[in-house]
């Protein structure tokens, strides 16, 4: 597994701490973030990969920090954002998954069958040369994650995933994400997501108020809502 590295971390937005002083070594496989509307834990997940870099302090993937070798980093952190179309961005079906693959150095029957084995995994094959833009909500979520998998990044980051997906979507993208092997960091609303999870934070106001097993950071956050 990476290793993610939080240094004393603030980030400040418009004179506000979004976060404040977070410290954490996150070396496990399965990692949620959960917490209220505009607790920070969506700015937590971007930091991992350079979206929002620190006010002070540091992020470390690997050794790596993450404000300054951000291009090394984003090769390792691959990022599942809420809403699909924020990240889909050639024709079809097929295009985009390829469009991931322009930055390494792969010879063209290599990066074809990179790019068939992605569609088929996420069951995207019979629409590979649909456009993109027409899928589904759930097929369009699984679009980005084949298109950030293709790339074989070592560490995931979902923000929300399931957010703007209606039920049958959601347990379905929850399924694929819950079958990864790489490392994942996901963020997200749904408490039953993170219940067999190796480790949960929660965010509030900016801090780490939990970070423990899956049972008690969810007692933890069940206190604060309730």
């Amino acid at each position: 597994m990476s290793e993610i590295v939080f240094e004393h971390v603030t980030h400040r937005y418009d004179g506000d701490d979004v976060l404040s002083d977070v410290s954490l070594r996150l070396t496990e496989r399965r990692i949620g973030v959960i917490g209220a509307n505009g607790s920070g834990k969506s700015t937590l997940a971007r930091l991992v990969n350079g979206l929002v870099t620190p006010t002070s302090g540091r992020v470390l993937v690997d050794g790596l920090d993450v404000a300054r070798r951000g291009r090394e980093v984003r090769r390792r952190v691959g990022f599942v954002f809420t809403n699909p179309d924020n990240q889909i961005v050639m024709p079809t079906v097929r295009e985009d998954v390829a469009f991931s693959l322009r930055r390494l150095s792969l010879d063209a029957a290599d990066a074809a069958a990179r790019v068939e084995r992605a569609l088929d995994r996420f069951g995207l094959t019979e629409l590979a040369d649909r456009p993109a833009h027409r899928l589904s909500g759930g097929q369009k979520q699984l679009l980005a994650l084949a298109a950030v998998l293709v790339a074989e990044p070592a560490v995931i980051v979902a923000d929300e995933p399931t957010t703007l997906l209606d039920a049958r979507n959601t347990q379905l993208v929850e399924r694929h994400i819950a079958e990864l092997d790489e490392q994942l960091l996901l963020v997200t609303h749904r408490l039953e997501a993170v219940e067999s999870f190796d480790r949960v934070l929660v965010v509030e106001s900016g801090r780490i108020v939990a970070d423990s097993r899956p049972d008690s950071a969810l007692g933890v956050y069940r206190s604060l809502v309730g």
